[in-house]
């Protein structure tokens, strides 16, 4: 059960980099969730760990051991695929026992009907029936361990691709974008699954993501890449709480933090056609332009007239236990929706109902109680502890 360490690994196809100095120290039986938007090379550093790909430069060490040159056979690793890669053919008993009787196979088994005669012989070994029927009772797969896999649905035939991951008992297991195709409410379900199955086996879990919700309700740890570079490394909390920069903002949260330009003023900070909003702490002197980032947690609003910032309301969500806000800052026509528009909306999110219709005028209030302020070039984070006044 190795703790990982990356040590500037790289990856580069040709004159594409794909990965770019990857370094990162991840203790033992950590659940590590490599997140990012498709094409940022998560699935490749998955591979790279595997040893299915080679690593262009940097060394990549199992608990101390350089594993660079390592087959993946060497690894003891075990790869769950996006696409299940069950074998048709074989039942659901045989998909599960299928590494331990690859762990049983010679050479000469390739022999036309040898192999066929072999499978059997070891599927119906005591050792192999006792592992792949205690991973059928956890994974909740008995009833179908005589079924195909084209008789199943897709949470099941997840549910068996998992099943013949954890079948090995290997050091680590890799799953590259399990759930990605599945409904919302199997994802919902395969999630809770997997946490369990950590839990259970106390082993070091490598998952890749696009999935910001799969990444904070799964991970003990997430590594953020974007273009083949490390954005920001921490626990859920921390990069939710404390994001590095403006990508990591936008990138973690359902709605994504709120990234209003501001002017510093005395006492306080001028958001445009908005008001004044008091601040003790701003991170950069009086006439100087900035980034506040907040939650949409920690932003109330109400019926025009009362307290705060005045704004427009532009789209309103309801969900029942909560309602998402999308509004503007300003007057209403600024607040009407046309071609690419929603992407300029801040958005706020209360509990219950709200009594506010798209249009209304709206009196708006943010907490800056673990408020984020990045530099508006470079999208970095800025600590007002620190900062030049």
């Amino acid at each position: 059960m190795p703790a990982l360490t990356f040590s500037s690994v790289s990856k580069s196809f040709g004159s594409s980099e794909v990965i770019s100095d990857f370094t990162a120290e991840i203790p033992d039986r950590e659940f590590l969730v490599l997140l990012g938007p498709s094409g940022c090379g998560k699935s490749t550093m998955l591979r790279m760990i595997a040893g299915l790909i080679d690593i262009s430069s940097g060394d990549l060490l199992f608990d101390g051991r350089r594993v660079n040159e390592l087959e993946p056979r060497e690894r003891n690793i075990a790869f769950v695929f996006q696409s299940y890669a069950l074998y048709p053919h074989l039942t659901v008993r045989a998909n599960i026992a299928f590494p331990l009787l690859m762990d049983r196979f010679r050479w000469w088994q390739h022999i036309p009907g040898i192999w066929s005669i072999e499978r059997r012989r070891a599927m119906r070994l005591p050792e192999v029936a006792r592992k792949v029927a205690e991973i059928a009772e956890i994974m909740e797969l008995t009833p179908l361990l005589d079924r195909r896999p084209k008789t199943l649905s897709g949470g099941q035939r997840q549910r068996v691709a998992l099943a013949r991951a954890l079948v090995r008992d290997p050091s680590i297991y890799l799953l590259d974008e399990p759930l990605s195709n599945l409904d919302a409410k199997l994802r919902s379900q395969m999630r809770i699954e997997i946490s369990t199955m950590y839990q259970k086996v106390g082993k070091t879990f490598v998952y890749v993501t696009h999935d910001q919700v799969e990444a904070m309700t799964m991970g003990t740890r997430i590594v953020l890449l974007d273009g083949g570079i490390i954005q920001q490394q921490g626990t859920p909390t921390e990069i939710y709480e404390r994001p590095a920069n403006a990508f990591v903002a936008r990138f973690i949260g359902s709605p994504a933090m709120n990234l209003i330009p501001v002017e510093v003023a005395h006492g306080g900070v001028r958001i445009p056609d908005a008001g004044i909003l008091p601040v003790s702490d701003a991170p950069v002197a009086a006439g100087q332009s900035v980034t506040l980032g907040v939650r949409a947690e920690k932003i109330a609003l109400a019926a025009s007239g009362g307290d705060g910032l005045h704004g427009h309301v532009a789209i309103v969500e309801r969900l029942g236990a909560e309602t998402v806000v999308g509004f503007r800052f300003g007057d209403a026509e600024a607040a009407t929706l046309g071609a690419g528009a929603v992407r300029d909306l801040y958005y706020a999110r209360i509990p219950g109902e709200v009594d506010l219709a798209v249009g209304d005028p709206c009196a708006i209030s943010l907490s800056l109680a673990g408020a984020s302020w990045f530099d508006p070039a470079s999208g970095e984070r800025l600590e007002p502890a620190v900062a030049a006044r």
